[in-house]
């Protein structure tokens, strides 16, 4: 039994048995009274877990107190397994990842060292963590980059509810306009930041991306809320980022050479899936607006045929046109 899970254990045991002898511990861990001592000496001193010695009975007993003070620390490095441990690192990975900036960086700082700190107390001392934490990369493909200061006054209004003034650059068309918005929600798809929000100009529900959103000002007037219900109906229902309520099915048809990795990937949580007689994968994805759908199927090109609708075959075909004639290869 290593460290961690043996003192996981020798808290839990405690705690159920209230009294127990140094020899019930020892056989319950399997560990020498030398290991025992430190590991009692931890629990109590270092934990602060209410651990306690009867000289006249020779026994161990755990006697928990009211006051907050003496509250065991919850949240120690003991309660997480070796396997929890890496997924603690790949989280504390994860943040410094997401996180847009150095502003964003101090805010996010205090978790991030608390999750160095639960690290070490589950054993892994500093020269572990440097090492096995070489060994984990989180890479952000096509990641765009968020002003931090943008990125906190949308979560200013959005968690304060209060509507918010900013200038937007539409990326399909270029135009830079002025808007107020009811931001709803965060979303993080694609390793990029969006907000869905209420948009005052369009009065509809829009989604915008947070690295196009200029100068971003609270406003005191409140937010409206909208119903989570309608959200996911007009925002999530479709595929990727560019949804609404008007939804379609895509069929796609892939070759059983990319089958094998198409198939375990998941495109939209909707989606249907099933083998061929041929060993193709067939796709069904709802959507409704067909730019980022198009582009999908085009890095899969010529290995994906699409089977419907015709509509969106169509516009794969264009789009395959444009940039043959682009590059030169056709009149």
């Amino acid at each position: 039994m290593n460290k961690t899970d043996r003192i996981y254990h020798l808290a839990a045991f405690l705690r159920t048995r209230r009294r127990t002898t140094l020899a019930e511990l020892q056989a319950e861990t399997g560990a020498s009274r030398a290991t025992l001592m430190r590991d009692l000496a931890w629990l109590r001193n270092g934990l602060n877990h209410p651990i306690h010695w009867d000289r006249e009975a020779q026994c161990y007993h755990w006697r928990a107190s009211g006051q907050a003070e003496d509250a065991p620390e919850e949240l120690a490095g003991l309660w997480f397994k070796p396997s929890e441990v890496l997924a603690l690192l790949t989280l504390e990975h994860l943040l410094r990842e997401i996180q847009p900036g150095d502003l964003m960086q101090r805010h996010l700082q205090p978790l991030e060292q608390r999750l160095k700190k639960i690290l070490r107390q589950s054993g892994l001392d500093s020269a572990a963590e440097r090492q096995l934490g070489e060994r984990i990369r989180v890479i952000g493909l096509g990641q765009r980059q968020v002003p931090p200061q943008s990125f906190e006054t949308v979560g200013l209004a959005l968690s304060q509810r209060r509507r918010l003034a900013m200038q937007y650059q539409a990326r399909g068309t270029g135009e830079h306009s002025e808007r107020t918005v009811s931001p709803q929600r965060l979303v993080y798809y694609r390793s990029n930041w969006l907000l869905d929000a209420w948009c005052h100009k369009r009065n509809e529900l829009r989604s915008f991306s947070l690295d196009a959103i200029r100068h971003p000002v609270v406003l005191d007037e409140p937010a409206i809320n909208v119903d989570t219900e309608e959200l996911n109906q007009t925002l999530g229902n479709g595929y990727g980022i560019f949804s609404g309520k008007a939804v379609q099915w895509a069929t796609l048809r892939f070759t059983p050479e990319r089958a094998r990795w198409v198939a375990a990937e998941q495109w939209h949580p909707e989606q249907k899936g099933e083998w061929d007689a041929q060993g193709h994968w067939v796709l069904q994805i709802p959507y409704s607006d067909d730019r980022e759908l198009v582009m999908d199927i085009l890095r899969h090109t010529p290995e994906v045929e699409v089977l419907a609708p015709p509509a969106l075959r169509a516009a794969v075909v264009k789009k395959m046109r444009e940039g043959l004639k682009r590059l030169g290869d056709v009149a």
